[in-house]
């Protein structure tokens, strides 16, 4: 778990929390239960998209908000068929419902929010491509690209003398304290 950050951390801890307290809820069918376990779903939500964010998987957010969409509408769709979304009349809940087809929206909504979950989840878990461990888990060091400019990496003995001479004047410029001007037209190499 070293290769995550603190919010792959806490979104990890969450969904194991979330998944403890699913079973607590299947055993004893409690309200403040099932919401303990909402709030750790929700948790685990928000860390695992602000840990997708910095690690910037953009396609696993994309898929994230598709089927974030989807769950949404799905859960819309099942209450609406319930007749408990957007209904003013007080006495809805004592109203029976006519519909048998209510039931693949919940099943759609249950899907599609389980998928949502795991993608996000593996985006803010599984390690990125280029971050490459040794088995006793010290990073890979890499070499480091060539220096832009020729003279960068050549002692001064190599140098060219007009370098030579540029690079000593510039510390005899700084203790006489001439101008800026005068400064720039000295430090230049003279052809």
């Amino acid at each position: 778990m070293s290769h995550m950050g603190n919010s792959g951390k806490v979104a990890a801890g969450a969904f194991l929390a979330a998944l403890g307290m699913l079973v607590l809820t299947a055993i004893t069918l409690e309200a403040a239960v099932l919401l303990t376990f909402l709030g750790l779903v929700a948790v685990g939500y928000v860390a695992s998209v602000a840990e997708a964010f910095s690690r910037r998987r953009h396609l696993a957010l994309l898929a994230g908000a598709a089927g974030t969409s989807l769950f949404i509408g799905c859960t819309i769709a099942f209450l609406r068929m319930w007749g408990l979304a957007f209904n003013q009349d007080p006495a809805a809940l004592d109203a029976g419902v006519a519909t048998t087809d209510s039931d693949i929206y919940f099943y759609l909504a249950v899907a599609s929010g389980t998928l949502t979950l795991l993608v996000l989840f593996a985006a803010a878990v599984w390690p990125s491509r280029g971050h490459s461990w040794r088995r006793s888990g010290a990073p890979v060091r890499r070499r480091r690209p060539a220096p832009s400019r020729a003279s960068a990496g050549r002692p001064a003995s190599q140098r060219q003398p007009a370098q030579r001479q540029a690079a000593q004047a510039q510390p005899a410029q700084r203790q006489t304290g001439k101008t800026g001007a005068a400064r720039s037209a000295a430090g230049r190499p003279r052809r």
